[in-house]
């Protein structure tokens, strides 16, 4: 067996599984999660119906490089989006199964398992960064997110001889768990540094579209367009319509960005056995050319979030993100994971201790004493959360 599969630590749910093992809920309640991200708001029919409208494409084997139309709508969605000039779809943009298993692939593509290769990723994190950077044959590095910044990563305080070594830089932008946006001054401290070292970044951005400001979040592409880095040098952003669209079963993203990196990827996955479905080409070219879906789903969650934020912080050290559909609370009195216990065995409330979704670095776990709570159900089932976790937080005072 490949003995780097030996470094992989557990995911954060298989933690949450064991830490509820001997717990038996409080049944007057009925169960809610708030743990995981996973969409609830129905799929638009529209994407449903192209999806079985086109199921004559499971006839033919699909390549890699996905459909020409494909592409188009994607790079045109960009454009429109970002305020681009005018993307090459057939060099800048690639199709993917779902942004996750790009995201995992690339650090394959990028990373030479040189000694001391390091990948560096925000803390806390989405796992796949640390399992790819491991699987990959480097080290991860992690650079602890700072509350004094909006929870923006302490790039400023990593040592020169850290990025020397560095080859994979992730941000995820807004952040998961804490959906923080990076603004232009930090991307361009990130892209002083990839000149000066030489290291690919990979953006995260798959919750680009849900945010609760008049300002669409800003990208990368967008901050490299607006600082005049022409064909984005050692820049790879990932985006799916899976929180977007509400289709997470689909599995269907896309990367784009440097050319030179965007042909190595397509080789690595032609080997990878990345191709894209026809089916799921034809319904993502509708969602991808589609806004007032995603106007209608943004706007859910953002009654949600302000009819659940003012309830939460009642007792909690919560506030409204940037973007994303999370709340990256600190809990009082308990530890992350003792709040989360309680508050399933005493209310039959799920929510993700942010621990588990961060490791100690610098000699802290910038997770700890935070939970992590996902407003992805209908109102009235997250409003009823809500109200459990206020009468839980109470209690313990």
């Amino acid at each position: 067996m490949n003995p780097l599969l030996s470094k992989l630590q557990p995911y954060p749910f298989e933690k949450l599984k064991r830490l509820f093992a001997d717990v038996k809920p409080n049944g007057a309640y009925s169960p809610i999660s708030l743990g995981i991200g996973e969409p609830k708001h129905p799929t638009p029919e529209f994407i449903k119906r192209t999806l079985a409208d086109n199921l004559g494409g499971l006839a033919a084997y699909p390549a890699t490089i996905g459909g020409e139309s494909l592409r188009a709508a994607i790079a045109g969605w960009l454009e429109r989006r970002y305020r681009l000039q005018a993307l090459d779809p057939a060099t800048q943009i690639l199709p993917v199964n779902g942004s996750r298993e790009a995201l995992f692939a690339l650090a394959q593509t990028i990373v030479d398992p040189v000694p001391g290769a390091l990948v560096m990723c925000p803390n806390p994190f989405y796992q796949i960064y640390e399992g790819a950077a491991l699987l990959a044959g480097a080290q991860p590095y992690f650079a602890n997110s700072d509350p004094a910044r909006n929870f923006a990563p302490d790039y400023r305080g990593v040592p020169a001889e850290i990025w020397s070594r560095v080859q994979l830089l992730y941000v995820c932008s807004p952040g998961n768990p804490t959906g923080a946006v990076l603004t232009l001054d930090d991307w361009k401290e990130l892209f002083d540094l990839s000149d000066r070292y030489g290291f690919v970044i990979a953006s995260d951005e798959c919750y680009s579209e849900i945010y609760f400001k008049d300002e669409a979040p800003l990208g990368g592409l967008e901050a490299a367009h607006k600082l005049g880095r022409a064909g984005y040098p050692r820049l790879i952003v990932f985006s799916s319509l899976s929180k977007r669209s509400n289709v997470p079963g689909m599995r269907s993203g896309f990367v784009a960005g440097d050319a030179a990196i965007i042909k190595s990827f397509l080789l690595y996955r032609t080997y990878h056995g990345g191709a894209m479905s026809p089916p799921v080409q034809a319904a993502s070219i509708a969602a991808w050319n589609d806004e007032q879906h995603v106007i209608e789903n943004r706007a859910q969650y953002v009654a949600k979030f302000r009819q659940i934020t003012p309830l939460l912080q009642q007792v909690l050290d919560v506030r409204l993100p940037d973007a994303s559909f999370y709340l990256w609370a600190k809990v009082p009195a308990l530890s992350d994971t003792e709040y989360a216990q309680r508050l399933y065995a005493e209310y039959n409330v799920t929510v993700l201790p942010g621990s588990y979704l961060a490791r100690e670095a610098n000699g802290i776990n910038p997770g700890a004493g935070r939970i992590r709570m996902a407003l992805v159900a209908e109102v009235d089932e997250c409003l009823e959360a809500a109200h459990r976790i206020v009468a839980f937080t109470k209690s313990l005072s």
